[in-house]
């Protein structure tokens, strides 16, 4: 049996922090099965590897013998999560939500065992509340609690409004807690204010307060801003393997072990062993390839990864790259660098009109792909390999 140390060990590996790590111990020592809960707004239809960072967290619960709730937040989705806002979320309506949460369900179980997994809405008690029931839970916290809140409290500060609907989103998020009975809830770094507001209510509703997991934001490929569907710089995990194999492989070599930490299975030492090679001479490419098959193969087989792999070599060799590619690195004003500027300040072109004629005549690369929209824009802290028309190289570092 494995001891509660090892376990603790094991629930650190990519967790921002653990309130409180003794509770924690705690639980894990009285040997029963654990109630871990996470919520999820189905406010998209599709999850990417950001959404997986905590769901492989629940796994790792699952694969020890505890209970996964996996709470589809049906009814707080209609309101909209105020997280991170400044502005107040337009709600979804009832058909948006549930057509979202029915591929939320298929999709989760790439994932997580089906037999194992409790999937609940969280529309199956708070349809049954009264406005009573409502007004009594809403007593159970202050406004000047909620102000406490960076969003919250920073809106107010800029005069900015704050609808009343939005202040019951935590409170609603908490009491899924007081219903479930959690002994776990995870989440996001973003949403540890909601989940300490379940620990609360539940002490509130005499129950043993729940430990409050927080997991980090995943960047995405940009590196720097959190992956997203919105922002495009996500990778679904629906995707097809050959899209999939060229998101990853487009990663700054710095971004792949913030990837393999968050995203991998691999015991930790095997990751410092591949870190240590990539320092003493190895082509990171090649370590990059072994984190791509990993991830396609959880989510596809391990034939798709093979073939995926195969298929961007071959289209790799098709463009081949010198041996040699001279590196630069520009300086980036703002949210980034324009794609037609950083082609002129890298040298690969004269003039940033010139870049973009070579956009639109499909004579530029990046990572080896062909490229039309002379509107992305790189932030500080990415690096790719530029290529205009066949002989013009450079590895270019945004600082």
């Amino acid at each position: 049996m494995e001891s509660t140390e090892n376990l603790l060990s094991e629930l650190r590996r990519g967790t921002d922090e653990i309130l409180l790590e003794s509770e924690l111990a705690e639980r894990l020592a009285m040997g029963r099965p654990l109630r871990i809960k996470a919520g999820f707004d189905p406010t998209a239809s599709d999850l990417h590897l950001g959404h997986t960072v905590l769901i492989n967290k629940l796994r790792q619960f699952q694969e020890r013998g505890h209970e996964v709730y996996f709470l589809i937040g049906d009814f707080t989705g209609m309101i909209g999560d105020p997280t991170g806002k400044n502005v107040t979320r337009k709600p979804l309506t009832l058909e948006e939500v549930a057509a979202n949460a029915e591929t939320y369900r298929e999709q989760v179980f790439r994932i997580l065992d089906p037999d194992s997994t409790r999937v609940v809405f969280n529309s199956e008690w708070m349809n049954r509340f009264s406005a009573a029931d409502l007004i009594q839970l809403a007593s159970r916290q202050t406004v000047a609690r909620m102000l406490e809140r960076e969003d919250f409290h920073n809106r107010y500060r800029n005069n900015q409004s704050i609808a009343i609907h939005e202040f019951l989103y935590p409170l609603i998020q908490g009491y899924d807690s007081v219903v479930l009975k959690a002994d776990v809830e995870l989440g996001g770094t973003d949403q540890k204010f909601n989940l300490l507001v379940g620990r609360q209510l539940q002490h509130a509703y005499g129950q043993t307060p729940q430990v409050v997991m927080t997991v980090p934001i995943l960047e995405g490929l940009d590196g720097v801003q959190k992956m997203s569907k919105s922002l495009g710089n996500y990778i679904g995990i629906q995707e097809s393997p050959d899209d999939m194999f060229g998101k990853i492989m487009s990663i700054s070599d710095e971004l792949m072990w913030r990837y393999f930490e968050l995203l991998s299975f691999r015991p930790l030492e095997e990751v410092k062993r591949l870190r240590r090679s990539v320092e003493e001479g190895a082509n990171p490419r090649d370590v990059k390839f072994e984190l791509a098959e990993e991830l396609i193969t959880r989510f596809h087989d391990a034939a798709a990864a093979r073939a995926a792999r195969e298929s961007f070599i071959a289209r790799f060799r098709r463009h081949a790259m010198p041996d040699e590619i001279p590196e630069k690195e520009v300086r980036a004003e703002g949210e980034g660098v324009p794609l037609p500027t950083l082609l002129r300040l890298a040298g690969l072109v004269e003039s940033s009109s010139e870049g973009g004629r070579a956009i639109a005549q499909g004579a530029v690369r990046i990572d080896g792909e062909r490229v039309a929209d002379r509107t992305l824009v790189f932030p500080a802290g990415t690096t790719h390999v530029f290529q205009v028309g066949r002989r013009r190289f450079a590895k270019v570092t945004v600082v």
